[in-house]
Protein backbone atom coordinates (compact mmCIF):
# COMPACT_ATOMS: atom_id res chain seq x y z
CA UNK A 1 0.00 0.00 0.00
CA UNK A 2 2.75 2.45 0.88
CA UNK A 3 3.72 2.67 -2.79
CA UNK A 4 0.43 4.50 -3.53
CA UNK A 5 1.79 7.50 -1.64
CA UNK A 6 4.70 8.96 -3.57
CA UNK A 7 7.79 10.23 -1.78
CA UNK A 8 7.19 13.66 -3.30
CA UNK A 9 3.62 13.89 -2.01
CA UNK A 10 4.62 12.55 1.40
CA UNK A 11 7.28 15.25 1.70
CA UNK A 12 4.72 17.94 0.88
CA UNK A 13 2.34 16.60 3.51
CA UNK A 14 5.08 16.67 6.13
CA UNK A 15 5.00 20.47 6.03
CA UNK A 16 1.30 21.41 6.00
CA UNK A 17 -1.18 21.54 8.86
CA UNK A 18 -4.25 19.40 9.35
CA UNK A 19 -6.27 22.63 9.46
CA UNK A 20 -5.07 23.62 5.99
CA UNK A 21 -5.75 20.14 4.64
CA UNK A 22 -9.26 20.24 6.11
CA UNK A 23 -9.97 23.43 4.15
CA UNK A 24 -8.55 21.93 0.94
CA UNK A 25 -10.81 18.90 1.36
CA UNK A 26 -13.81 21.08 2.19
CA UNK A 27 -13.31 22.85 -1.15
CA UNK A 28 -13.83 19.43 -2.72
CA UNK A 29 -17.03 18.78 -0.78
CA UNK A 30 -15.53 16.65 2.00
CA UNK A 31 -16.40 18.12 5.38
CA UNK A 32 -15.97 15.18 7.75
CA UNK A 33 -12.35 14.06 7.41
CA UNK A 34 -10.79 15.13 10.73
CA UNK A 35 -10.89 12.29 13.25
CA UNK A 36 -12.88 13.49 16.25
CA UNK A 37 -11.73 13.39 19.89
CA UNK A 38 -8.25 12.12 19.02
CA UNK A 39 -5.07 13.92 20.02
CA UNK A 40 -1.33 13.22 20.18
CA UNK A 41 -0.15 11.07 23.06
CA UNK A 42 2.84 13.44 22.99
CA UNK A 43 3.54 16.25 20.55
CA UNK A 44 6.44 15.42 18.23
CA UNK A 45 6.86 18.73 16.41
CA UNK A 46 6.63 17.06 13.01
CA UNK A 47 3.86 15.50 10.99
CA UNK A 48 2.85 11.86 10.76
CA UNK A 49 2.16 10.84 7.15
CA UNK A 50 1.38 7.40 5.77
CA UNK A 51 -1.19 5.10 4.19
CA UNK A 52 -3.87 3.64 6.44
CA UNK A 53 -3.59 0.02 7.58
CA UNK A 54 -6.71 -0.72 9.60
CA UNK A 55 -7.80 -2.83 12.55
CA UNK A 56 -11.44 -3.05 13.57
CA UNK A 57 -12.59 -3.91 17.07
CA UNK A 58 -16.11 -5.01 17.98
CA UNK A 59 -17.65 -5.27 21.46
CA UNK A 60 -16.13 -8.14 23.42
CA UNK A 61 -18.16 -11.10 24.64
CA UNK A 62 -16.92 -12.77 27.78
CA UNK A 63 -16.82 -16.35 26.45
CA UNK A 64 -14.67 -15.26 23.49
CA UNK A 65 -12.25 -12.85 25.14
CA UNK A 66 -10.34 -14.38 28.03
CA UNK A 67 -6.63 -13.82 28.61
CA UNK A 68 -6.01 -17.16 26.90
CA UNK A 69 -6.79 -15.46 23.58
CA UNK A 70 -3.39 -13.74 23.69
CA UNK A 71 -1.76 -17.18 23.40
CA UNK A 72 -3.23 -17.52 19.93
CA UNK A 73 -0.50 -16.50 17.44
CA UNK A 74 -3.20 -15.52 14.95
CA UNK A 75 -4.92 -13.10 17.33
CA UNK A 76 -5.85 -10.19 15.08
CA UNK A 77 -4.48 -7.47 17.34
CA UNK A 78 -1.08 -9.16 17.31
CA UNK A 79 -1.30 -9.94 13.61
CA UNK A 80 -2.16 -6.33 12.76
CA UNK A 81 1.04 -5.20 14.46
CA UNK A 82 3.07 -7.82 12.58
CA UNK A 83 1.40 -7.22 9.21
CA UNK A 84 1.35 -3.41 9.12
CA UNK A 85 3.69 -2.46 6.24
CA UNK A 86 6.67 -0.22 6.95
CA UNK A 87 5.74 3.40 6.24
CA UNK A 88 2.04 2.80 6.94
CA UNK A 89 -0.06 4.01 9.87
CA UNK A 90 -1.95 1.45 11.94
CA UNK A 91 -5.36 2.95 12.62
CA UNK A 92 -7.83 1.26 14.96
CA UNK A 93 -11.59 1.49 15.21
CA UNK A 94 -12.58 1.17 18.87
CA UNK A 95 -16.03 2.71 18.45
CA UNK A 96 -14.75 5.77 20.39
CA UNK A 97 -14.75 3.61 23.54
CA UNK A 98 -11.68 4.33 25.67
CA UNK A 99 -12.83 2.38 28.73
CA UNK A 100 -10.41 -0.38 27.68
CA UNK A 101 -7.12 0.04 25.85
CA UNK A 102 -6.60 -0.44 22.12
CA UNK A 103 -3.01 -1.48 22.75
CA UNK A 104 -0.05 -0.91 25.06
CA UNK A 105 3.56 0.12 24.88
CA UNK A 106 5.04 -3.29 23.99
CA UNK A 107 2.95 -3.73 20.86
CA UNK A 108 3.39 -0.09 19.86
CA UNK A 109 7.15 -0.43 20.33
CA UNK A 110 7.09 -3.47 18.05
CA UNK A 111 5.16 -1.42 15.50
CA UNK A 112 7.78 1.33 15.67
CA UNK A 113 10.68 -1.12 15.28
CA UNK A 114 8.98 -2.60 12.21
CA UNK A 115 9.03 0.84 10.59
CA UNK A 116 5.44 2.05 10.89
CA UNK A 117 4.86 5.76 10.33
CA UNK A 118 2.52 6.02 13.31
CA UNK A 119 -0.51 4.67 15.14
CA UNK A 120 -4.02 6.08 15.66
CA UNK A 121 -6.98 4.91 17.74
CA UNK A 122 -10.28 6.51 18.66
CA UNK A 123 -9.97 4.61 21.94
CA UNK A 124 -7.17 4.75 24.48
CA UNK A 125 -3.67 3.39 25.05
CA UNK A 126 -2.35 1.80 28.19
CA UNK A 127 1.21 2.69 29.20
CA UNK A 128 0.62 5.99 27.39
CA UNK A 129 3.53 7.74 29.12
CA UNK A 130 5.91 5.19 27.62
CA UNK A 131 4.24 5.39 24.21
CA UNK A 132 4.61 9.17 24.29
CA UNK A 133 8.38 8.79 24.66
CA UNK A 134 8.73 6.52 21.62
CA UNK A 135 10.21 7.87 18.40
CA UNK A 136 6.94 7.41 16.52
CA UNK A 137 3.77 9.53 16.49
CA UNK A 138 0.79 8.08 18.35
CA UNK A 139 -2.73 9.48 18.67
CA UNK A 140 -5.52 8.42 21.01
CA UNK A 141 -8.50 9.71 22.97
CA UNK A 142 -7.05 9.32 26.46
CA UNK A 143 -5.01 6.93 28.61
CA UNK A 144 -6.78 3.67 29.40
CA UNK A 145 -5.31 0.94 31.60
CA UNK A 146 -7.68 -2.06 31.24
CA UNK A 147 -6.61 -4.62 28.64
CA UNK A 148 -8.47 -4.53 25.34
CA UNK A 149 -9.99 -7.98 25.98
CA UNK A 150 -12.27 -6.56 28.67
CA UNK A 151 -14.32 -4.59 26.13
CA UNK A 152 -12.89 -5.06 22.62
CA UNK A 153 -12.46 -8.01 20.27
CA UNK A 154 -10.09 -7.46 17.36
CA UNK A 155 -12.17 -8.82 14.50
CA UNK A 156 -10.89 -7.60 11.11
CA UNK A 157 -7.59 -6.49 9.61
CA UNK A 158 -7.35 -4.00 6.76
CA UNK A 159 -11.00 -3.54 5.91
CA UNK A 160 -13.02 -0.32 5.90
CA UNK A 161 -13.51 1.17 9.38
CA UNK A 162 -14.95 4.18 11.13
CA UNK A 163 -12.47 5.97 13.38
CA UNK A 164 -13.58 9.00 15.35
CA UNK A 165 -16.70 9.36 13.16
CA UNK A 166 -14.67 9.32 9.93
CA UNK A 167 -14.73 6.65 7.22
CA UNK A 168 -11.28 5.18 6.65
CA UNK A 169 -10.44 2.84 3.78
CA UNK A 170 -7.17 0.91 3.54
CA UNK A 171 -4.65 2.98 1.61
CA UNK A 172 -6.22 6.36 2.42
CA UNK A 173 -3.54 8.82 3.49
CA UNK A 174 -3.42 9.80 7.15
CA UNK A 175 -1.79 13.06 8.21
CA UNK A 176 -1.35 13.96 11.86
CA UNK A 177 0.12 17.12 13.34
CA UNK A 178 0.41 18.40 16.89
CA UNK A 179 -3.35 19.02 16.96
CA UNK A 180 -5.18 16.17 15.24
CA UNK A 181 -5.40 13.61 12.42
CA UNK A 182 -7.07 13.88 9.02
CA UNK A 183 -8.00 11.26 6.41
CA UNK A 184 -7.32 12.05 2.73
CA UNK A 185 -8.95 9.73 0.18
CA UNK A 186 -6.22 7.94 -1.75
CA UNK A 187 -7.42 9.04 -5.18
CA UNK A 188 -7.07 12.75 -4.42
CA UNK A 189 -4.00 12.87 -2.19
CA UNK A 190 -1.65 14.34 -4.81
CA UNK A 191 -3.89 17.27 -5.75
CA UNK A 192 -4.80 17.99 -2.13
CA UNK A 193 -1.12 18.03 -1.15
CA UNK A 194 -0.29 20.42 -3.99
CA UNK A 195 -3.05 22.83 -3.02
CA UNK A 196 -2.20 22.64 0.69
CA UNK A 197 1.39 23.63 -0.05
CA UNK A 198 0.19 26.68 -1.99
CA UNK A 199 -2.28 27.58 0.75
CA UNK A 200 0.48 27.32 3.36
CA UNK A 201 2.71 29.73 1.46
CA UNK A 202 -0.06 32.33 1.38
CA UNK A 203 -0.95 31.70 5.05
CA UNK A 204 2.68 32.32 6.02
CA UNK A 205 2.56 35.61 4.13
CA UNK A 206 -0.67 36.57 5.87
CA UNK A 207 0.71 35.71 9.30
CA UNK A 208 3.72 37.92 8.70
CA UNK A 209 1.56 40.83 7.55
CA UNK A 210 -0.85 40.49 10.47
CA UNK A 211 2.07 40.58 12.90
CA UNK A 212 3.16 43.79 11.19
CA UNK A 213 -0.28 45.28 11.90
CA UNK A 214 -2.18 44.64 8.65
CA UNK A 215 -5.96 44.22 8.72
CA UNK A 216 -7.36 40.84 7.73
CA UNK A 217 -10.04 42.54 5.60
CA UNK A 218 -9.09 42.10 1.96
CA UNK A 219 -6.06 40.07 3.01
CA UNK A 220 -7.54 36.85 4.34
CA UNK A 221 -9.05 35.88 1.99
CA UNK A 222 -7.28 37.92 -0.67
CA UNK A 223 -10.12 40.00 -2.08
CA UNK A 224 -8.02 43.09 -2.82
CA UNK A 225 -5.65 43.09 -5.78
CA UNK A 226 -2.99 45.04 -3.91
CA UNK A 227 -2.58 42.16 -1.47
CA UNK A 228 -2.03 39.71 -4.31
CA UNK A 229 0.64 42.03 -5.67
CA UNK A 230 2.29 42.27 -2.25
CA UNK A 231 2.15 38.47 -1.97
CA UNK A 232 3.84 38.02 -5.34
CA UNK A 233 6.63 40.36 -4.26
CA UNK A 234 6.97 38.63 -0.88
CA UNK A 235 7.06 35.20 -2.51
CA UNK A 236 9.73 36.20 -4.97
CA UNK A 237 11.85 37.65 -2.18
CA UNK A 238 11.44 34.51 -0.07
CA UNK A 239 12.08 32.14 -2.97
CA UNK A 240 8.89 30.21 -2.33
Amino acid sequence: MAENLSAETKEKLMHVSVATLATALYKRGLRNQVIQDVRPVARKGQNMVGPAFTLRYMPAREDRNTLAEFRNPMHKQRQAVEQCPPGSVLIMDCRKDARAASSGDILITRLMVRGAAGVVTDGGFRDSMVIGELDMPAYHSRPSSPTNLTLHEAIEINGPIGCGDVAVFPGDTLVGDDDSVIVIPAHMVDEVADEAVEMTVYEDFVSEKVLEGATIIGLYPATEEKNLELFAQWRAAKGR
